[in-house]
C-alpha cells in the first residue's frame, strides 16, 4: 500500500532541446497542477512569441535568459501533488558546462528521468547523464524516449533506443531502469495513455512515478543519528529535559534500544523519542526527532548516536568522488572546511587519484588540475576523524561538501567511496 503523503523527488536530464521543460510543463498541465493566473501569464507570453498554443516549456524556464534562448540554465524546482503522492521536480540543464547543476539537482533524487530524442537515439550527453545518475546512486532511472510523433510512433525506433541504452548501461550500477515512449508536446504517455502507440503495454509516466516503490531505497539497517542540537527547554514542565535533536540518517531507533555515542564510545539506552506532534515508539529516516537517553552523557553537535553492534567507520583519510562546483580551480594542499552531516572539520585535498573525462567517461591521471564541473577521485585528510559510511550504502552519511575558508563558498560536493 502506498503512503498518500509520501514524497518523491525526481530530476530530469537530457540534451539541449530534448524537451525536458516541455515534459514537465505537460506533467503539470495535464495533472491540473497549474494555477489559473500562472496559466494566463504563460498563454500571454506564448501569444507574444507567436506560438499557436501554450508553450509548455515556459512553466519551468523562469529565468529571462532561459526564455529568450529557449534553454534551461539553472536548476528549477517545481512542486506538485496528485491524490497519490507529492512530488518535487528538479529540472536540470543539459549543457556540459552545467554538469555541477545536474549534480546539485540529482543529489537528493529518488528517480532520474533521462530524455532521449527518438530521432537521434542515445548520444554522448545521454551517456553522461546516465553516468552521473549512476555515480549519485539514484535508485530508479526512467528513460523517456521523446518526440515519438516525429518518427511516426514507430515501435522499431523505440526498441533501437532501448538496445543502445542497455548496451552501455550494463557497466553502470543502476538497479531499476524503465523505458517509456512519449510525446511531451502532444501529451502521449505522459499523464494519459497514448492512442497512437497501442503497441506499448506499460503505464504512462505519471502513473509510473505515482506507483514507484521508494520505501526500500532508504537504508533501514545501519542506524545513524547525527546530533544537530541539544534541547534544554528549562520550562516548568520540562525542568530536567535533555534531548538530542536531529534527523535520522538511516536505520530504525526504538525506545529501549542500546545505543553508542560516537566518537566518545559511551553507551546508554533510548529513554524517549519525541517529535513535534508528540512521543513516538520508533523513528526512521528521514524523520526529525529528539532522542533522550537514560544516562547523562556529554554529547555535542557533530556527534552521532548509533547502534552498539553496528558502527560507522571513523576515518581521517577519506577517498571521495568529488564534483568541483566553483569557478576557481582546486588548490593543492589548501585548507578547506569539510561538512559531513552535522559535523564540520578542517580538511585538505591530499592527492588527486584520477579525473573522469566527462565526454568519454575514461579515467585520466595525467591532467589532474581540478576545474569547474570536473569529476575526480581524491584523497582528503581531515583534522579529526569523521564517522562515515560508503555513499552506496547511505547517501546521507556518505556525502560531504567542501567550503573555501577565505570566501565561504561551497566549492565541491563529494561521495565517499
Amino acid at each position: 500500500m502506498l503512503d498518500n503523503n509520501q514524497l518523491l523527488r525526481f530530476t530530469t536530464a537530457g540534451s539541449v532541446d530534448d524537451g525536458k521543460s516541455t515534459l514537465i510543463g505537460r506533467l503539470l498541465y495535464d495533472s491540473k497542477s497549474i494555477f489559473e493566473d500562472q496559466l494566463e501569464a504563460i498563454e500571454n507570453t506564448s501569444k507574444k512569441k507567436g506560438h499557436d498554443g501554450v508553450d509548455l516549456a515556459l512553466f519551468t524556464d523562469g529565468l529571462r535568459d532561459e526564455r529568450e534562448q529557449g534553454i534551461t540554465i539553472d536548476v528549477a524546482y517545481r512542486y506538485f501533488t496528485t491524490p497519490k503522492r507529492k512530488f518535487i521536480i528538479a529540472d536540470t540543464p543539459g549543457h556540459i558546462q552545467y554538469t555541477r547543476n545536474m549534480v546539485t539537482g540529482a543529489s537528493t533524487a529518488n528517480a532520474a528521468i533521462i530524455l532521449v530524442d527518438a530521432r537521434h537515439g542515445v548520444i554522448e550527453q545521454t551517456k553522461r547523464h546516465a553516468f552521473i545518475a549512476s555515480l549519485l546512486q539514484i535508485p530508479h532511472v526512467i528513460v523517456c524516449i521523446n518526440k515519438m510523433d516525429l518518427v511516426d510512433f514507430s515501435e522499431e525506433v523505440y526498441n533501437n533506443v532501448i538496445a543502445q541504452f542497455e548496451e552501455f548501461s550494463s557497466k553502470m550500477l543502476v538497479r531499476d531502469v524503465r523505458f517509456i515512449p512519449i510525446s511531451a508536446l502532444l501529451g502521449d504517455n505522459v499523464v494519459n495513455r497514448s492512442e497512437n502507440m497501442a503497441w506499448y503495454q506499460g503505464a504512462p509516466l505519471l502513473h509510473t512515478l505515482e506507483t514507484m516503490h521508494i520505501s526500500s531505497d532508504i537504508n533501514k539497517v545501519d542506524a545513524r543519528f547525527p546530533v544537530q542540537n541539544i534541547l534544554r527547554p528549562q520550562s516548568e514542565s520540562f525542568r530536567d529535559y535533555r534531548g538530542y535533536a536531529g534527523r535520522v540518517a538511516g536505520g530504525i531507533f526504538r525506545k529501549g534500544d542500546e545505543v553508542t555515542v560516537m566518537p566518545s564510545g559511551f553507551t546508554s539506552k533510548i529513554k524517549t523519542i519525541d517529535t513535534f506532534s508528540g512521543e513516538v515508539e520508533e523513528a526512521f529516516a528521514p524523520m526529525s526527532v529528539s532522542i533522550t537517553l537514560e544516562d547523562d552523557i556529554d554529547i555535542s553537535r557533530g556527534d552521532m548516536i548509533v547502534r552498539s553492534n553496528n558502527k560507522p567507520e571513523s576515518l581521517q583519510d577519506i577517498e571521495v568522488m568529488l564534483c568541483w562546483l566553483n569557478n576557481s580551480p582546486a588548490k593543492p594542499r589548501a585548507k578547506y572546511t569539510i561538512k559531513h552531516t552535522s559535523n564540520e572539520q578542517k580538511a585538505m585535498i591530499k592527492e588527486i587519484i584520477y579525473k573522469i573525462d566527462i565526454n568519454t567517461l575514461n579515467r585520466g591521471s595525467e591532467d589532474i588540475e581540478i576545474g569547474m564541473n570536473d569529476i575526480c577521485k581524491v584523497k582528503i585528510r581531515t583534522t579529526k576523524p569523521l564517522l562515515v559510511d560508503n555513499y552506496r550504502e547511505n547517501r546521507t552519511t556518505g556525502s560531504i561538501v567542501l567550503v573555501d575558508d577565505a570566501t565561504n563558498e561551497t566549492v565541491a560536493a563529494g561521495m565517499i567511496v
